[in-house]
């Protein structure tokens, strides 16, 4: 994987791991924002009412660097972080790992915890597809009509995606980089007298 590419789950998925009377039901979602979790981890509260602890924790973005972890009234750091440990060791991001617990009447004691929500949430992710997908950012550059043989001769020889285009006297495009060759470019084009550009999207 490089500076291009991030990796996540493709699709839901279940997992399941016991111990000394207890199940662990642990469940990996696909997702893209902040506002998604709530709900998600609400739903399975509600279908997995009976269920004496909802842990999780989630990573999300392409930089994974917005993440979140939840014991639910387990011992601090015996569940979200194990779930969170997992996600990790896969190198993955855009994703929910809630693990459900179902008491068994015996205590497991904080290695137990921690290997038992581990082990949990590494099944869930077991149980779906992992894909790699290439980050995109989007620009828009304008610029003077009288310099486009300049901007196309870049846009062609950078073999970049163009969309949008207008071309008038003032000139229009967006542009599709990949990251590691975005400051590269930018800087070749703001050399051209009169070309400006604006960050649109990262996707």
């Amino acid at each position: 994987m490089n500076s291009d590419t991030y990796k996540t789950i493709t699709t839901s998925s279940q997992g399941i791991y016991k111990a000394k009377g207890s199940r662990f039901v642990s469940f990996a979602v696909p997702v893209s924002g902040l506002e998604e979790i709530k709900p998600i981890i609400e739903k399975i509260k509600k279908e997995h009412y009976e269920a004496r602890h909802h842990c999780y924790a989630y990573m999300i973005g392409h930089e994974r660097i917005v993440w979140r972890v939840n014991d639910d009234g387990e011992p601090s750091g015996t569940a979200g972080k194990p779930i969170l440990g997992q996600i990790n060791s896969y190198g993955l991001t855009n994703i929910l790992i809630v693990v459900s617990r179902y008491f068994g009447g015996t205590l497991l004691g904080v290695s137990g915890l921690i290997n038992a929500y581990r082990s949990a949430a590494a099944s869930a992710i077991q149980n779906t597809e992992t894909v790699e997908k290439t980050i995109h950012e989007y620009y828009e550059i304008t610029f003077p009509h009288v310099v486009m043989n300049y901007v196309m001769k870049i846009l062609k020889e950078e073999n970049l995606g163009q969309s949008n285009q207008t071309f008038d006297l003032e000139c229009s495009i967006i542009l599709e980089f990949r990251v590691s060759v975005r400051e590269k470019v930018l800087n070749r084009l703001s050399r051209i007298n009169g070309l400006k550009y604006n960050y649109i999207d990262t996707r």
